[in-house]
């Protein structure tokens, strides 16, 4: 599972991220310095790290 989470989310705070180190193993755990809009702010890097995630898993060729 590729988690992307804000750390300064108001809607969503990181512990809702933290909460899903407890039930699954394989996890690419990403935290940013961002807030709810992290894709607007972070989103070269992020859209990497989908990639990245994606051809790991062997969805994306």
């Amino acid at each position: 599972m590729l988690i992307v989470w804000g750390k300064n989310d108001e809607y969503f705070p990181e512990s809702g991220a933290e909460a899903f180190k407890k039930d699954v193993k394989n996890i690419d755990y990403n935290i940013y310095d961002t807030g709810h809009f992290a894709l607007e702010e972070d989103g070269d890097e992020i859209i990497e790290k989908i990639r990245g995630f994606m051809a790991k898993v062997g969805s994306v060729k």
